[in-house]
């Protein structure tokens, strides 16, 4: 399963305004100061922030000091509705269709299914690694991608410190 720039940068976005200690209600960060830290293209993430704006994942303050926050603590930040609001929700294969029942659950279509009553013989793999996925997301927190991210560059750190002899 492939996901877009869209996800990632967005994913990377919000562990770079988590790892600059920005809480709802505490400082912002320049998108362009987020641009810098992690080599993203400025005017590419601001269409992905007003995307995770629009999804409540980051508020933005205006005027020369303004910038973005986390609308809401990293703990309860969960990594699927980070993945769907620049992205859409992800399939695992281009025949698959998420189509909304009408109700707050969706059903996966398989466009391979014909009207003569064959179905596809893929669908169940597809369903199955779909929401191993799905799962997989929803269960990883903002708050634990800032502490990796902190854990790596604390271990890269004390890697290249010189050791005295």
């Amino acid at each position: 399963m492939m996901f877009t720039t869209k996800a990632e940068y967005g994913v990377r976005l919000l562990i770079e305004l988590g790892r600059q200690g920005s809480e709802p209600d505490g400082a912002v960060v320049s998108l362009k100061a987020i641009a810098d830290a992690e080599l993203l293209p400025l005017a590419y993430l601001e269409r992905i922030v007003a995307k995770l704006k629009k999804a409540g994942l980051v508020e933005s303050t205006r005027g020369a000091h303004g910038g973005y926050r986390l609308a809401r603590d990293a703990t309860e930040i969960r990594m699927d509705e980070v993945i769907v609001a620049p992205e859409g929700q992800p399939t695992p294969m281009t025949c698959f269709a998420d189509v909304p029942d009408g109700a707050s659950e969706s059903r996966v279509v398989c466009h391979h299914n014909h009207t003569d009553g064959h179905t596809c013989a893929t669908k169940l793999l597809w369903t199955r690694v779909l929401g191993g996925v799905q799962s997989s997301l929803h269960a990883t927190t903002l708050d634990e991608l800032v502490a990796f991210s902190r854990r790596a560059e604390t271990t890269q750190t004390t890697d290249a410190a010189p050791t005295a002899a």
